[in-house]
């Protein structure tokens, strides 16, 4: 696997600061960012169904790690999000991906309406969690291949990317609360488009 561990005495870990580092630390290269022009076209080469999943302005590091994870556990092949307005891919992100961050691809993009347009060409059904929508998402179509977008929990979606896709979904609340974490709600949509693939 190309890993070579050394043993270094407790005291160096001093260095990490207070941080739970767990008498364990890696040091990694930078996330290599992959064109999502290149993974859609491998996916299809594979004869797969393209499952996406695409983040507009998620900006918390945890939200961002935790979806990552989920997105790589769904067997999701890429979570996509823009460069500008979206969280720093940190050590605190690899953490709470718990390493996922290393084994899907990773796509930045400038434009996320740009990015629809393109999905929508390579023949990819784009839809947008929103709570602006009364369609419940387990009654949309989910199976790949498609494209889910998940909003920050501040602004939601931009209207652009809102106009630009395929469908509005929602998940219906029950209580006081108006709105899911994203990372959760993240959840229940990938899962959903992997119950429905397998039906």
């Amino acid at each position: 696997n190309g890993l070579s561990p050394q043993f270094v005495p407790a005291e160096k870990f001093a260095q990490f600061g207070n941080k739970n580092h767990q008498g364990v630390v890696a040091l990694l290269s930078p996330i290599d960012f992959a064109p999502l022009e290149e993974v859609v076209a491998q996916v299809w080469e594979k004869g797969e169904n393209p499952f996406i999943v695409m983040l507009d302005s998620v900006t918390d590091v945890r939200n961002f790690g935790a979806i990552v994870r989920t997105a790589e556990c769904a067997g999701a092949h890429a979570v996509v999000f823009p460069i500008k307005g979206s969280a720093r891919i940190s050590s605190d992100a690899v953490k709470t991906s718990a390493g996922a961050l290393l084994h899907i691809p990773i796509c930045r993009v400038n434009s996320l309406k740009s990015t629809i347009a393109f999905l929508k060409l390579s023949g990819i059904r784009v839809l947008a969690a929103t709570e602006k929508s009364q369609t419940p998402f387990t009654e949309a179509n989910l199976k790949p291949p498609v494209a889910i977008i998940m909003g920050s929990e501040d602004k939601g979606i931009s209207e652009s990317a809102l106009r630009a896709a395929d469908e509005l979904i929602s998940i219906p609340i029950h209580g006081k609360v108006g709105s899911l974490n994203v990372s959760v709600a993240a959840g229940l949509m990938m899962y959903e488009a992997v119950r429905q693939k397998g039906l």
